[in-house]
């Protein structure tokens, strides 16, 4: 991801995240002046026209649920155009993004969706996902 994608990475970030549209400028911003934390890495899959159809956000946590080490390469954020969705793009977002955790020494690669998109949990489990855990997650505000 560079800033030439700056643009197209913004549009496929509000269409995967709209309640977080606040953020994302902020973001991207951040990553790309060099402030990588979370997202660690960013990925972009473009088409022969060299047109913007993905991404994929990645970082490194300690703890991921049923992982064992403490080092897990995690799949924050994956995102296809609609259009060209189970035409491989997803696969190869994700087969670039275990070879960025390989070179990062993880030997685990997380992700997550939420308990209702059925879509994502299938298209994870068509790459070799296995779900390991349904999670209800809270916050409290001190």
């Amino acid at each position: 991801m560079t800033t030439t994608d700056a643009a197209d990475w913004l549009r496929m970030r509000r269409a995967l995240w709209p309640d977080d549209s606040d953020s994302h400028v902020r973001e991207i911003d951040r990553f790309l002046a060099g402030h990588r934390h979370e997202p660690l890495e960013a990925l972009i899959a473009v088409d022969d026209s060299g047109s913007a159809v993905g991404f994929a956000e990645l970082s490194i946590r300690n703890i991921a649920e049923d992982c064992t080490t403490d080092r897990v390469a995690y799949l924050e954020g994956w995102y296809v155009e609609p259009h060209l969705r189970r035409q491989g793009v997803g696969a190869a977002l994700v087969g670039a993004a275990e070879a960025w955790a390989r070179a990062q020494g993880c030997t685990e690669f997380g992700s997550d969706t939420t308990i209702d998109n059925e879509a994502s949990a299938a298209a994870h489990r068509a790459l070799g996902f296995a779900e390991t855990a349904r999670l209800r997650t809270f916050l409290k505000r001190l």
